[in-house]
């Protein structure tokens, strides 16, 4: 993409973020209600579609296709991230007045450190195209961690909270510091996961953005869903994986390498991989929701 394209992206992007962190300062002890949520949330999604659809006639369809490819994956991941925000801000009891705040600000730093992931993944992958068999060996070893602790337990204080705790921290600070301290360890997840999907940095940067961009309305919009959701972890978990496998064969393909023990090893188009996490998502949402109907 041309450096205009990136600067009128960029700036318009961070125009909307402006405006939403404007509003949650003004809002800042107010509740959130859940028509708001529900608004914005409508809102960022309408914004999402309509420019990964638009990325299609001023682009290409293949740039279409990788960015909803990759902001679908994104914004599944952050479900995951939502259940921890969850208990992190009840395990801290931070005032409903204050969460939206909280949650917008470690939203933000999120999206400044995956911005340095992407240009450091970016650079990586420039000069060594080998690093595909350790991203896909990672997301691979993801899938299982999550798999084996599909039951959520209870969030506990790290080290670090617990010694700004003892400085007399105040609990707004230390939601901001765990919030923020986990976004780096999801970061780890996620830039591997859209790499696996597209080597494109602009589509990898604007899916990530899309992705969080909405991340705080949502939260208190299906806030209470979350706990009907029971196969999520494992959904995740499968596209992962997947991913996982399809960026070792492509790093086996970059070698040279057509085949493994006599086994020629299969191209996996990004057409199927978006119908496979669409797939997953569906499926592991309806199974949630009918295990969790009575509940």
């Amino acid at each position: 993409m041309s450096s205009s394209t990136w600067f009128i992206t960029l700036g318009a992007t961070g125009f909307v973020l402006s405006l939403d962190l404007i509003f949650a300062f003004y809002n800042r002890n107010k509740q959130t209600t859940l028509k708001a949520a529900a608004l914005w949330t409508a809102f960022y999604l309408t914004l999402a579609i309509s420019f990964g659809y638009s990325l299609g006639i001023w682009a290409t369809h293949q740039a279409r296709s990788e960015f909803f490819a990759g902001w679908i994956t994104e914004y599944s991941l952050s479900f995951d991230n939502l259940f921890v925000f969850i208990l992190i801000l009840a395990r801290l009891k931070v005032a409903k007045e204050k969460e939206e705040l909280v949650l917008l600000i470690g939203i933000a730093f999120s999206l400044v450190l995956r911005g340095v992931f992407i240009a450091g993944g970016a650079a990586i992958i420039d000069r060594w195209s080998a690093v595909f068999f350790l991203f896909g060996g990672f997301l691979i070893y993801t899938a299982f961690q999550l798999i084996r602790e599909s039951e959520h337990e209870e969030w506990q204080e790290g080290k670090i909270l617990t010694m700004f705790r003892k400085r007399g921290a105040s609990t707004f600070m230390l939601a901001l510091i765990a919030i923020s301290t986990t976004d780096v360890l999801f970061a780890f997840d996620s830039i591997p996961a859209i790499f696996g999907l597209t080597k494109d940095p602009y589509i990898v940067v604007t899916a990530n953005i899309f992705a969080l961009m909405g991340l705080r309305q949502l939260y208190f919009l299906i806030g209470g869903l979350m706990t009907k959701l029971i196969y999520l972890t494992e959904g995740l978990a499968t596209i992962l994986g997947f991913i996982g496998i399809k960026l070792i064969f492509e790093a086996a393909e970059h070698q040279g390498w057509h085949k493994i023990a006599g086994i020629a090893i299969p191209h996996v188009s990004l057409q199927v991989s978006l119908v496979f996490i669409i797939s997953v998502l569906t499926i592991t949402t309806l199974l949630s929701l009918y295990k969790s109907r009575n509940d």
